[in-house]
Order: structure tokens, then C-alpha cells, then sequence
């Protein structure tokens, strides 16, 4: 993995990635910034800022100039997935 040892994400990081991998899983791409500006409700500038931030902390990669080319670095079983879908540990997704 190319994220930065030791590095840790906030709460809100871990909820964006989270929705990343899901989303990606779920529809076999990743979300596009208005997708994730969507399901947070939250400003276009507020999304972007929080991708180049996540980008700069080695959690995701990004082709330039590619649309819906996030790629999730850290690994799935670190992300707050089945916390934040209600989901049991012992059940599989």
C-alpha cells in the first residue's frame, strides 16, 4: 500500500473513504465529487477539499484529468464500513 506508515485518518476521512469503497463496490466504479457531495450534503469545494486532502495523506490516488479515478489505499478491514452501515461484525457484507 502506498499509504504513509503510521498515518491515521479522522472520523470524517474514515467516513468519505468508507463511502468511496462502498460506492466503488456497489456500482463497480468509484463516485464522481458529486456523487460524494450528494450523500453528504455538503458544498462542491467542501468535497474537493476533503479529496486533495485524503490524496495529500497517501489514503487515495487520482489520475489527472480521469473522471471517477479514485483509488482507495488503506486497506477495506481499516475503514469504518460495518460501524457506519449498522452492520455486525460477524455478519459478512
Amino acid at each position: 500500500m502506498s499509504q504513509k506508515s503510521g498515518a491515521r485518518f479522522t472520523e470524517k476521512q474514515g467516513y468519505y473513504l468508507a463511502f468511496i469503497h462502498t460506492y466503488a463496490h456497489m456500482f463497480g466504479r468509484p463516485p464522481a465529487e458529486a456523487d460524494i457531495q450528494r450523500h453528504f450534503r455538503v458544498s462542491p469545494p467542501s468535497v474537493h477539499q476533503m479529496i486533495v486532502t485524503l490524496e495529500r495523506n497517501g489514503f487515495i490516488r487520482r489520475q489527472p484529468g480521469v473522471p471517477r479515478s479514485i483509488e482507495i489505499l488503506v486497506p477495506p478491514e481499516s475503514l469504518p464500513i460495518l460501524e457506519w452501515l449498522g452492520i455486525k461484525t460477524s455478519k459478512s457484507l
